[in-house]
């Protein structure tokens, strides 16, 4: 099939999996001042005449010769991630600027459902398509930004604050962020499988050890793109752990392979409570109706969902992207949890934005939208620093009389609070 899409802008190494093995995993993968300005998609004309969500799953669905099961299939979906850009241009026309990229030590990776929404959305798009911009490795861009490997005392675990530990369990995703914080890990096939089971061993070993643990993140890669029954093997093993209380896992699989979410994983997953999820999302076109039932099915297994959200330079930072958004996640029962400012990977420059833009987005939305809706805007601090939470400056000082203030509107408020009321 020839038609095309035309369009003219544009969490210790582990290792990917084979659909082929009886466990039904997926296969390996191929392969605060406004930053100066770089080379990107930006500096070109928009896309016209863009079709729908809708009529790019039909084209694809062509293209792939799939038929209804195959498509609705999270099994088929990653058979047939698009993962060369070869073959990507055989259903869009790349710009000169994609034409031209490196893909670096990100491989390049969507899912054919996906691959519908890059097909509709510009916005998109920039998030998944690798161009010549992520050559351009600035001075302060680090290969692990937040120290990672250094926090880490042993494989697939991350030990930074003192009650829980984040628990990479696998290095493939089933869509690749070209802003990945993990960047130097997704992807790279360094986890043999035969080797992959010992690691999760040690690593559920380690935190038994470690009593202080009490809340364990699992995330990776996408740890929702393992089978049902290693999902299952690493949730109850942390929960045999007496000190273990909470468990959460980290995924952008609703958003990018809501086929995932299925009935028999549902009702494993709520099997081990209390179980936490946090769900990636960038940009309100990704709530489709299949993400919407995938966080239905979720919450109707009593998971709370949060959703983080990475602050993206001419992709979601406007207020007016991130409201739909926010108030778009609370329809699909999921809570806005956090808006992460870009971490420092190298290439990135490109999509971070000024600090200053996300107060400013964080002003937009406190008092304009339902307080359930407004995440916290948060900077992962380089060097391993923990996450610092970042707000507009409300409170404006005070004097003996009380404390002054600011509203949503920016209008002056003097709240009483003489010194002398708390003076024993």
């Amino acid at each position: 099939m020839n038609e095309r899409i035309s369009l003219s802008c544009c969490d210790t190494k582990m290792d990917g999996f084979s659909l082929e093995n009886s466990d039904n995993e997926p296969p390996p993968v191929s392969n605060e001042e406004e930053p100066p300005p770089v080379s990107s998609c930006e500096d070109e004309e928009p896309p016209q005449g863009l079709k729908t969500y809708q009529e790019n799953v039909e084209f694809l669905k062509q293209y792939f010769n799939a038929s209804d099961e195959d498509w609705n299939d999270w099994h088929w979906q990653v058979k047939n991630r698009i993962t060369k850009l070869d073959k990507l241009s055989e259903i869009m026309d790349l710009s000169p600027l994609e034409r031209l990229s490196s893909t670096g030590n990100l491989p390049f990776g969507i899912t054919p459902y996906y691959a519908s929404l890059v097909l509709s959305s510009n916005n998109i798009r920039k998030c998944m398509v690798p161009t010549i911009s992520e050559t351009i490795v600035s001075a302060e861009e680090e290969t692990d930004p937040l120290s990672e490997q250094e926090q880490s005392p042993i494989m697939g675990i991350v030990h930074r604050y003192p009650d829980r530990c984040l628990f990479l369990v696998t290095d493939f995703c089933s869509a690749n962020c070209r802003y990945c914080t993990r960047s130097r890990m997704v992807g790279q096939n360094n986890l043999k499988k035969g080797i992959r089971k010992i690691m999760w061993q040690n690593a559920i070993k380690w935190i038994a050890n470690h009593p202080e643990i009490r809340d364990v993140l699992v995330s990776g890669g996408d740890p929702l793109t393992l089978s049902d029954e290693n999902i299952e093997f690493i949730l109850k093993g942390l929960r045999e752990i007496p000190h273990v209380e909470v468990i959460r896992i980290g995924t952008k699989v609703p958003a990018v392979l809501p086929q995932r979410i299925t009935k028999n994983l549902v009702r494993m997953l709520k099997k081990y409570h209390p179980l936490y999820m946090s769900l990636h999302f960038t940009h309100p076109e990704e709530l489709t109706e299949e993400t919407v039932k995938a966080c239905s099915m979720l919450a109707d297994a009593g998971i709370p969902l949060g959703s983080q959200t990475v602050l993206l330079k001419d992709i979601n930072d406007d207020v007016e992207i991130m409201k739909p958004l926010m108030t778009g996640l609370m329809k699909a029962r999921v809570k806005p949890y956090y808006i992460y400012q870009c971490d420092l990977i190298p290439g990135s420059r490109h999509f971070r934005t000024p600090v200053s833009k996300g107060l400013e987005i964080i002003k937009g939305l406190r008092g304009h939208i339902s307080g359930y809706a407004v995440p916290s805007y948060i900077i992962d601090a380089p060097h391993g620093g923990g996450k610092i939470p970042m707000l507009p400056e409300y409170y404006q000082g005070r004097d003996e009389n009380g404390i002054y203030l600011k509203n949503y509107e920016g209008k002056p408020i003097f709240y009483p609070e003489p010194k002398t009321i708390f003076e024993d």
